[in-house]
C-alpha cells in the first residue's frame, strides 16, 4: 500500500511542478522521465525472456490431466475476462469520458528534456517471447540443468532490478508525465478519467468473481456467495500485499475450507498464483481503452485487434514477478507493438494500473479458489 501512496505523491508532485514550479524543475522531471523510459523499454524484453522461460521450465512434470486442466481453466478464465472487459470498456469508457480531450502530448514544444539518450532493446518483444517458449519447452523436455539455472538466475537479476530500481523510481517517472500534462493544461481532465476507470475496473472484477463462483457452485452444488465469503481472507490479504505469491498460504487455507481436496488444492493454488491473471487482464484492458480516449493519435481498436492482444497477454504475464506492477511491466511491450502505445500512453497506462494493482491481484487470488473447485470436480 505504501507504493500506492508514493504513486499518488508522484502525481501530486508532477501536477504542482507543471503548474507552479520554474520551468527548469519541470524540465528536470521530463528529463528523468525520458531517461527512465529508455531503461524501462530496454528491460521489458529481458523480463519476458527470463520470466517466461523460467516459468515454463518450472511447470510441474508428471501431473498429467491435473496440470492440463488447471492450465486450461486458468487461461480460459483470463482470456474470457479480458474479452468481456474490452466489450464493456469500449462502450462505457467513451460514454463517461470526453474522447481525446485529455490528450497527453508526446512532447511539449516549450519544455524539452535537458538530456536525451537512446538505448535500443537488445531484442524485440516478439523475439523474446519466441525464444522464451523455445527454451522453456526445451528445458522442460530435456531437463537441461545448466540452461534451467541460467534462466532462473536471469530471472532473479531482472526481479532484483525491478524491486530495487524500476518499481521504486516509478513515482518519479509518473511525476514527469503529469508535470508535462500539467504544463500542457490537460491534467485535470485526465484525473477525472482516472477515477471513472478505476471504479469501472473494480466493478468488473467483482462481476467476474461472481461469475466464476457461480459456475463453480453449479459444478459443486454449493452457493457461490458462501464460497466467496470463505475466500474473503485471501481477498483482503491480496489487497494488502499486492502479490499473489505472498497470499498463497491464506488462499490455500480458504480453498480447502471450500471443500477442495487437499492434494488438488496444494497443486492448483500455487500454480494459479502465477498463471491465473483474470483480474490483472481486466484492469490492463480497461485501462488501455481509457488511455486510447486520452491520447491523441490513438483510435479505439476493434475486437479483432484486441483479441490477439488478450491472447498474448495471458502468455506474457505467465510467472509475472511477485512484485507490485509485475503484470503491467510484462505487458508494456505488447501495448507498444500491438496497440501502438507511445511513451506518453505507456506512462499513463502504468499510472492507471498501479493505482489499483491491489484490487486486480485480489481478483486473481479470489478467482484461484474457483479454478481449484472446477479442477477438483473435473477430477
Amino acid at each position: 500500500m505504501a507504493l500506492i501512496i508514493k504513486l499518488i505523491a508522484g502525481i501530486v508532485l508532477g501536477m504542482l511542478c507543471g503548474l507552479y514550479a520554474p520551468h527548469w524543475l519541470t524540465q528536470l522531471l521530463i528529463t528523468f522521465k525520458g531517461l527512465f523510459g529508455e531503461l524501462l523499454f530496454f528491460t521489458v524484453p529481458l523480463l519476458i525472456l527470463f520470466f517466461i522461460t523460467s516459468g515454463i521450465a518450472a511447470l510441474p512434470r508428471n501431473s498429467g490431466k491435473l496440470l492440463s486442466r488447471t492450465l486450461g481453466f486458468a487461461y480460459l478464465s483470463t482470456v474470457i475476462a479480458g474479452t468481456l472487459a474490452f466489450l464493456v470498456a469500449s462502450v462505457v469508457v467513451p460514454m463517461l469520458t470526453s474522447a481525446n480531450t485529455a490528450a497527453a502530448p508526446t512532447e511539449v514544444t516549450h519544455l524539452t528534456a535537458f538530456i536525451e539518450m537512446d538505448i535500443p532493446p537488445a531484442i524485440s518483444v516478439m523475439t523474446a517471447l519466441a525464444l522464451a517458449f523455445i527454451f522453456g519447452l526445451g528445458i522442460a523436455a530435456t531437463q537441461a540443468r545448466q540452461l534451467r539455472q541460467l534462466s532462473d538466475q536471469g530471472r532473479d537479476v531482472i526481479q532484483l532490478m525491478l524491486e530495487k530500481v524500476i518499481i521504486p523510481l516509478l513515482p518519479l517517472y509518473i511525476a514527469g508525465e503529469f508535470a508535462q500534462m500539467a504544463a500542457a493544461g490537460t491534467v485535470f481532465t485526465t484525473l477525472k478519467t482516472f477515477g471513472i476507470v478505476l471504479v469501472l475496473a473494480v466493478v468488473m472484477h467483482w462481476c467476474w468473481i461472481i461469475t466464476l463462483y457461480t459456475i463453480a457452485g453449479i459444478k459443486a452444488g454449493k452457493s457461490p456467495f458462501t464460497s466467496i465469503k470463505t475466500m474473503m481472507p485471501a481477498y483482503f490479504t491480496a489487497l494488502g500485499t499486492m502479490s499473489s505469491a505472498a497470499t498463497i498460504p491464506v488462499s490455500l487455507q480458504a480453498t480447502k475450507a471450500n471443500g477442495v481436496k487437499p492434494d488438488v488444492a496444494n497443486f492448483t493454488v500455487p500454480l494459479c498464483a502465477t498463471i491465473h491473471l483474470s483480474g490483472s487482464t481486466i484492469t490492463i484492458v480497461t485501462c488501455a481503452m481509457a488511455v486510447v480516449t486520452m491520447v491523441n493519435g490513438l483510435e479505439m481498436p476493434s475486437l479483432l485487434t484486441v483479441l490477439p492482444f488478450i491472447l498474448m497477454l495471458g502468455v506474457v504475464m505467465l510467472a509475472a514477478p511477485g512484485v507490485p506492477g509485475g503484470a503491467v511491466m510484462s505487458a508494456v511491450g505488447l501495448l507498444g507493438s500491438m496497440l501502438g502505445f507511445g511513451e506518453a500512453a505507456i506512462a499513463l497506462m502504468i499510472a492507471l494500473y498501479m493505482a489499483q494493482d491491489s484490487f486486480g491481484t485480489a481478483c486473481n487470488v479470489t478467482g484461484d479458489g474457483a479454478i481449484a473447485v472446477l479442477v477438483d470436480k473435473a477430477e
